[in-house]
């Protein structure tokens, strides 16, 4: 495929290194990110068939051409597809086709490779016209036969599989997945699947055009060649290290000390050699200077899987001017411990670098944006970038920060004790959008403040930090509302205000060994121990059966609590809706306005509700709706009370996803990638016990045996 390395000067640039195939030496491609407006899609050449910073697969080429005359693809699986086009990546929440039949085509070609047919379950249209709005498309063995069809002759083949995809039409006639179930309950028959009816009807000419196009969420920055500068790759001949540029808007550039940017380079091709699936970007200004970089790991990214619903930006090191500027993405995980979820160094605080630093961060996550995105500050550039770049995702601003921006302001003034408790009471009581906005009125009025510069800016984000707005916001217990607890730096106790880029290395494996470590110590507790019991109720034991023992200690407080919760009253009914006043006492007196605890039942779907949100925020019951559960004689907590992230028998895998088995056996690279990430998925169940290890050891020596067999036999 021809490359196009013209090169535009006033175009900032990113290099990738990529390891090759016929050798282990590195190349360097560029990755242009364009104008903040323009459409961003990760592209990659093929003229080596290089592999993009060992992320297990090459990205697939879209062989049209464009305006702008360069080879695009989009990328739409960051490590689970298939390579060269042959593979098509699953299905998510997000795609956009350009038509119906498109969105068909699309998932009923995912639907061959992987070994199953599909069918139209049900289908909307309009009202008063025949344009179709919405479909459903599922696995053929979805349902189950009628009694009449279950007396015929015809062999059953219907399992009750719930794998399928939800389309609606959207803005502009375009269609978009709005659901997605990947899991089948049935093995899969490619033989029988090619004989079906909706995978006769493909028109293998065709495919190509049948990828979907992405939406913002997916969209990230565009990938091309270009002629190196220095021997380094890192800079052009005349680059100044460290030094200053007289054009801030497209020379700025990272403050390294000498030979940090080498340090970085090694190190990156280090971690690529011991870590295949390890990516890395850097972005580069017109003088060649490092201006950005970002890496993850493949534990990172094969984590997010299971906890990327919601993710802190931490960006403390860069905004408290540290000696490394860094910023890092933070998750939590089943035992409610810090995840790195990636990495990043960035030159400044604009608009700019943060948008490039999302993109790239989101590309590497399959373009599977979180839910929610908590963040350390009100930054107006970080705010517009993470709207741009997660347009659908909660923004959230840690309360702690905002809290102590608000009192730091106001420290100044005579009444500041009485300032800050009344402040607290507005925040952290007032449970209604209309009960927050009349408090904080009467307030700003009462002591003076309501002309304040500082303050009017912070009470302008309040969408983003008050409870009264965020408490319907899923935080997975990342920042805790109730008591104003920040989000903890991943690095904290490690990074220091003057910690050099050659120490924090050293210290970033050591903490990242670490976790590891606590994680397994803990998974292995979790499985092997039986939490003792403090009440008499079975939620109680049902939970310890369940959670992990981090997150069942958490519950358990909430459920030894119920004792403090008496006078249940009923307020109000509504068909199968109840709403009930609960008071709550502590010790032998009533706790002063919190007494009543407002808490909504349906008995249809056994849904509970309660105003104090714990389970928005933390992702587990409260003991107020605990009580009106007990109340109305439900002996379990509810499934969807009970979320599987906390769950202790929820299988974790930290390899990269395989979406198929289909590969080009005369392709080595993509041999390479479907064994390797098959064989780690032996290794991490191997790790599960003692008995687990033998077995994959087994298995793997009799592999082996049978591998030098075949050897044997050729020659």
């Amino acid at each position: 495929m021809s490359i196009n390395t013209n090169n535009d000067l006033n175009e900032n640039t990113v290099r990738v290194c990529s390891p090759s195939n016929n050798d282990k030496s590195f190349s360097l491609t560029t990755i242009d990110d364009g104008s903040p407006n323009s459409d961003q899609l990760l592209e990659v050449a093929d003229e080596q068939n290089i592999l993009v910073n060992g992320c297990g697969q090459l990205f697939e080429i879209d062989g049209s051409e464009h305006e702008n005359g360069r080879d695009e693809t989009t990328v739409i699986d960051g490590y689970g597809g298939e390579s060269q086009g042959k593979g098509y990546p699953p299905p998510v929440v997000g795609m956009e086709f350009d038509t119906y039949d498109d969105a068909y085509n699309y998932y009923n070609s995912y639907a061959k490779e992987i070994g199953f047919a599909i069918r139209v379950k049900s289908s909307w249209t309009r009202r008063n016209s025949k344009e179709k709005r919405g479909a459903v498309l599922c696995c053929n063995c979805e349902g189950f036969k009628t009694l009449k069809e279950a007396n015929s002759h015809r062999k059953e083949t219907r399992t009750g599989c719930l794998a399928m995809i939800r389309l609606r039409s959207v803005e502009s006639n375009r269609w978009r997945v709005d659901e997605v179930k990947l899991e089948h309950n049935h093995s899969f028959d490619p033989e029988r699947a090619q004989n079906s009816k909706s995978h006769k009807r493909t028109d293998g000419g065709s495919k190509r055009k049948l990828e979907p196009t992405l939406d913002v969420e997916v969209r990230t920055i565009k990938l091309y060649r270009m002629p190196v500068g220095d021997a380094s790759g890192y800079g052009s001949p005349n680059s100044n290290e460290g030094g200053t540029s007289t054009n801030l808007n497209f020379s700025r550039h990272l403050k390294l000390r000498k030979g940090d940017t080498e340090l970085v380079s090694n190190y990156f091709c280090k971690c690529q050699l011991i870590n295949p699936n390890f990516f890395y970007v850097m972005d580069l200004n017109d003088d060649g200077q490092l201006r950005n970089i970002f890496w993850i790991d493949s534990r990172s990214r094969a984590a997010y899987s299971y906890f990327g619903d919601v993710v802190a930006f931490d960006s403390t090191c860069l905004s408290n001017n540290y000696e490394i500027p860094l910023v890092s993405f933070v998750g939590v995980n089943h035992h409610g411990q810090s995840i790195l979820l990636g990495c990043g160094l960035l030159a400044d605080e604009t608009f700019e670098t943060y948008n490039w630093f999302f993109r790239a961060w989101l590309t590497c996550m399959s373009g599977r944006p979180p839910q929610t995105v908590v963040t350390n500050q009100c930054n107006k550039a970080m705010q517009s970038a993470i709207a741009e770049v997660f347009p659908r995702a909660h923004h959230r601003i840690c309360l702690s920060q905002v809290m102590q921006s608000i009192l730091g302001c106001l420290v100044q003034f005579q009444e500041y004790e009485a300032i800050q408790m009344a402040l607290s009471r507005v925040i952290y009581e007032t449970k209604t959008i209309d009960d927050f906005e009349r408090a904080w009125d009467e307030l700003t009025q009462h002591f003076g403040i309501r002309n304040h510069e500082k303050l009017q800016s912070l009470y302008g984000e309040r969408e983003h930090w008050a409870p009264a707005y965020t408490k319907d916001t899923f935080f997975a217990g990342i920042s805790d509302q109730e008591k104003g607890e920040s989000v903890v730096p991943f690095f904290k106790g490690h990074v220091h205000q003057q910690t050099s880029l050659k120490e924090f290395f050293e210290i970033y494996e050591l903490v990242m060994e670490q976790k590891r470590k606590t994680e397994a110590i803990d998974d292995f507790k979790s499985r092997d121990s039986s939490p003792s019991l403090r009440t008499r109720y079975y939620y109680e034991l049902q939970l310890s059966k369940l959670y992990t023992n981090a997150m069942f200690r958490k519950v358990q407080e909430e459920i030894v609590m119920m004792s403090s919760c008496f006078g249940i009253t009923e307020s109000q009914t509504n068909g199968s809706t109840a709403t009930y006043m609960v008071k709550e006492r502590q010790g032998e007196e009533l706790v002063q306005d919190a007494g009543h605890v407002e808490v909504t039942y349906d008995k249809t779907g056994a849904e509970v509700r309660c105003s104090c949100c714990c389970f928005n925020f933390k992702g587990y019951l409260c003991r107020h709706a605990l009580s009106i559960l007990d109340y109305n004689g439900v002996e379990e907590i509810p499934c969807q009370y009970v979320l599987p992230r906390w769950r202790k028998d929820f299988k974790r895998l930290y390899v990269p996803h395989l979406s198929s088995d289909n590969v080009d056996i005369t392709n080595p690279v993509q041999c390479f990638d479907h064994l390797y990430k098959r064989a780690m998925q032996v290794v991490e169940e191997g790790m599960i016990s003692q008995a687990h290890y033998m077995v994959s050891w087994q298995a793997f020596k009799e592999s082996l045996n049978k591998i030098r067999l075949v050897s044997d036999k050729i020659e």
